[in-house]
């Protein structure tokens, strides 16, 4: 069987179990549990800590991982990622009472608090920048009020709670993180079960970015209708009973949805609707 570690807790958890549902896995249906075999697919889930997914799939006791893309740099584990997920977005940043410096050469000699002392020390080591890197858990914010640090590197999604301690960010991001899947370094040429689902995620990923299009329209407007959804390939085009109208069928943008029905409905296209799509493989 595949085994496949998931995160068993925070803010990765929920995501990537719906995920894995929409991708036809079996999930666990209480919080306690810590293994479950799903036996029509051949795969073995064990929830774990995000923190130690990358430490396990390194040692080649897992073939592949659930994790963030923060979490598989600051652990410094053989694992590799394989494919972005799209969940769980974060930027990293350093932040510092106003004054305190305006880039990350303007760290050196001082000291900075985080909750990833692997990325922040490598982070500064690839620019050459002198600094100390002090490692806490939880909030890092009181780290310069109490004088533990003068900079501090966190997660920043609006910086209300920054804002709100008296810190502002500088510099450049550190870096910009999301969920991904791993595997093991070096582990070799792609297994069948590994490329299946990996297939079934990237579905899963597909099916969430585009809706099935539908619409009629004049022959005379079919060239302009399907400038405006060309589909993958391209579009599917049936003649309907009434002579002149055809019937396009289409995967668009979800995000640009609303925007094509309208240039469409301008050129005469009628009847347009547009359908979810569940499950796919392009």
């Amino acid at each position: 069987m595949l085994r496949i570690a998931v995160p068993n807790k925070g803010s990765l958890s929920g995501p990537a179990a719906e995920m894995l549902h929409e991708a036809g896995y079996q999930q666990r249906r209480e919080s306690k549990e810590l293994r479950i075999v799903d036996p029509g697919n051949e795969v073995e889930f064990f929830y774990l800590r995000p923190r130690d997914i990358a430490i396990y799939v390194a040692s080649g006791r897992l073939d592949l991982g659930i994790t963030g893309r923060d979490l598989l740099i600051d652990s410094g584990a053989g694992a590799e990622e394989i494919l972005p997920l799209g969940f769980a977005r974060s930027t990293f940043r350093f932040a510092a009472k106003p004054g305190t410096a305006n880039g990350i050469e303007d760290l050196k000699g001082k000291t900075v608090a985080t909750s990833y002392e692997g990325i922040v020390a490598g982070h500064l080591e690839e620019r050459g920048v002198d600094a100390s890197v002090v490692h806490l858990d939880g909030a890092v914010e009181t780290a310069i009020e109490l004088g533990v640090a003068e900079v501090i590197a966190d997660v920043v999604e609006t910086g209300t709670s920054l804002r709100n301690a008296g810190l502002e960010v500088f510099g450049e991001p550190i870096m910009k993180s999301e969920a991904i899947v791993i595997r093991r370094t070096g582990a070799g040429a792609e297994e069948p079960k590994v490329q299946q689902f990996l297939r079934r995620l990237q579905g899963v990923l597909v099916a969430r970015t585009y809706v099935m299009m539908d619409y009629d329209c004049r022959v005379e407007q079919l060239e302009k209708a399907v400038a405006l959804t060309p589909g993958l390939e391209s579009p599917t085009v049936s003649p309907l009973h009434n002579e002149g109208w055809v019937a396009v069928r289409a995967m668009v943008p979800a995000k640009e949805a609303q925007r094509i029905m309208d240039d469409l409905y301008a050129i005469g296209a009628r009847a347009i609707l547009t359908t979810a799509i569940h499950a796919c493989r392009l």
